[in-house]
């Protein structure tokens, strides 16, 4: 995973976790939480293209 999706989904996940305990119980919490990660992959890719990192790839040693 390059660096641009690892940050994007750390703070997707981070921004989820601060409205975990006030989204209700374990069920709902677990839907919204299947919501919030579909939109994300969805919108990943826009936003790659938005901030013109579409071809950018971390290069590992």
């Amino acid at each position: 995973m390059d660096i641009v999706s690892l940050g994007f989904y750390a703070m997707v996940c981070g921004l989820l976790g601060l409205a975990g305990p006030k989204l209700g119980r374990a069920p709902m919490r677990l839907a919204i939480g299947a919501v919030v990660g579909v939109v994300a992959v969805t919108l990943l890719p826009v936003m790659r293209g938005a901030l013109g990192l579409d071809g950018y790839v971390m290069a590992l040693p």
